[in-house]
């Protein structure tokens, strides 16, 4: 594997002396603990670094502040055409970073080309979002008075990124940062950080051709007291935490004790109700692919699965039928579609979950450990399904791999009751022919998470729409849409252009 990594290394132009803090456009080695980064596809050793320390955290903020002093003053079309440049760039090596990913994360290649994509989509709305970053013109009540809102750069931005995204949540926050005006600081998972050092060493390239201040993007690989100093650091005045909800409520703490801003896309634990109008052959693909997509590893991945009694026993036979043809294996091959657990605790985790379910009067089908076949060292499943009663407490857990909890319900209001009963409030989806029962799923009534899709899975989201969700899922919204806002200050300003003083609300304050 090491020669798979030394042939993307050398196709991406990177150092082969990797090191975990990037800061003003400057690589140096950390003095923390020694991290080994391995491939989930079969253990493989790619690098070994010392990752950061809290100094590293001083030096990489200091530097994103310094730079923000400078970048917030250059006009914001000028900062759309450094993006436009990033996701050129980002086209020229798709190739190469999807590789890379694969090898580091474990995705099949297809999903990584996709990911990739998704960068330089979001550059290209975030490109196009420079030139629109609209304030509003409000009716003054008093006379010869002009009321307007403008939209200022917010500051330094902190991105926590986790590993089964590697750099497509980084895009998301970090593109539209920079046409805000804001300058980034991004902690990547510590699972894949030699993604987030090819994207931010192409960042650097970009920012030294076009004479951008050192500092708009830095890096810091570092654990979990350094996302919390980050977290803690008041020159960050938004942190975008993409994770567990365990993670999330922590960061969300610490950024509230300081009175700072946060956008939090947690958990997910995400449902689809299948109605007995719906299109079973169109369900089946879309229930399968969000179930199984990135080995049950995404925050959107579909893991409840709401039948309407009529057609469960018909539709569980057609999946377990499609699980058990599943190609399942080295991500890096052609015609694989389940590529392996990102480690063995993953696995441990899946394990723990299905004897638990099993415990709890679940009927597991599936979930088993594959070793023939397979790369030596990884760790490969079989997606499980799970047929269990509503009222099972492990429904209400995110177990971060394949499994699918099966229910059963008789009327419809049941089913929104089933899917609306639990913590987290992602992704949501419904099967359904009946134009009422979609509008109803749709409406305020209706899911209560962030994205409510109709006839598609719960997996899988468009750049321009806004992305997250509510509840333990953090309410943050990210990408698409008004989510600039999210990196921006709101001024209100009042400029009275008479020679008189009058007052608001008609107040009278006559001085003699």
């Amino acid at each position: 594997m090491h020669r798979v990594f030394d042939d993307i290394r050398d196709r991406l132009g990177l150092s082969s002396d990797i090191t975990a803090v990037c800061a003003a456009g400057n690589w140096r080695p950390a003095k923390g603990k020694l991290l080994s980064v391995l491939s989930p596809i079969d253990a493989d050793l790619l690098a070994e670094f010392p990752i950061a320390q809290m100094t590293d955290v001083i030096d990489v903020v200091a530097a994103a502040k310094s730079a923000f002093m400078q970048w917030r003053l250059v006009p914001a079309p000028k900062r759309g055409e450094f993006v436009r440049r990033i996701g050129n760039a980002l086209r020229e090596h798709k190739e190469s970073l999807a590789d890379l990913i694969t090898l580091e994360c474990g995705k099949i290649r297809q999903e990584s080309l996709g990911e990739v994509q998704e960068m330089i989509d979001v550059c290209d709305f975030a490109v196009g979002q420079s030139r629109q970053l609209y304030g509003l013109t409000i009716a003054s009540e008093r006379p010869e008075h002009r009321l307007t809102e403008q939209w200022h750069p917010l500051g330094p931005v902190c991105v926590i990124s986790a590993f089964n995204f590697p750099v497509a949540v980084w895009a998301w926050n970090t593109m539209l940062a920079l046409v805000c005006g804001d300058t980034v600081v991004w902690k990547p998972s510590e699972k894949t950080p030699l993604s987030a050092i090819a994207c931010q060493s192409i960042v650097n390239g970009i920012a030294k051709e076009m004479n951008i201040p050192a500092g708009v993007s830095n890096v810091i690989i570092g654990g979990a007291d350094v996302g919390q100093a980050l977290a803690a650091n008041r020159d960050l005045s938004l942190v975008s935490a993409t994770g567990s909800v365990r993670m999330g409520r922590e960061v969300a703490k610490t950024v509230a004790a300081r009175l700072g801003r946060s956008l939090l896309e947690l958990g997910g634990n995400n449902a689809a109700i299948v109605t007995p109008s719906a299109d079973l052959e169109l369900a089946l693909r879309g229930i399968v692919f969000s179930a199984v997509g990135t080995c049950g590893q995404r925050c959107t991945t579909l893991r409840r699965l709401i039948v309407h009694d009529s057609l469960a026993d018909k539709l569980l036979a057609r999946i377990l039928l499609m699980y058990e043809r599943l190609s399942i294996g080295d991500p890096q091959d052609d015609g694989v579609l389940v590529g392996p657990l990102i480690d063995k605790a993953a696995a441990d985790a899946m394990d723990k979950a299905l004897v638990v379910a099993s415990a709890q009067g679940g009927k597991v089908h599936g979930g088993e450990r594959i070793t023939e076949g397979v790369p030596e060292g990884g760790v490969y499943v079989r997606p499980a399904i799970v047929e269990i009663s509503r009222d099972a407490p492990i429904i209400q857990e995110e177990t971060f791999a394949p499994i699918l909890y099966l229910m059963r319900y008789q009327l419809f209001d049941e089913a929104l009751s089933i899917h609306n009963d639990v913590s987290q409030g992602l992704a949501s989806a419904i099967f359904t022919s009946d134009v009422c029962e979609a509008e109803r799923f749709c409406s305020a009534s209706g899911s209560d998470c962030g994205i409510a899709n109709v006839n598609v899975g719960p997996s899988g989201a468009e750049i321009g729409g806004a992305f997250g969700g509510e509840k333990d899922t953090g309410g943050g919204r990210e990408s698409g849409s008004d989510s600039w806002k999210a990196y921006m200050r709101r001024a209100t300003n009042t400029v009275n252009y008479s020679s008189g003083l009058p007052l608001a609300q008609g107040i009278q304050f006559e001085l003699k």
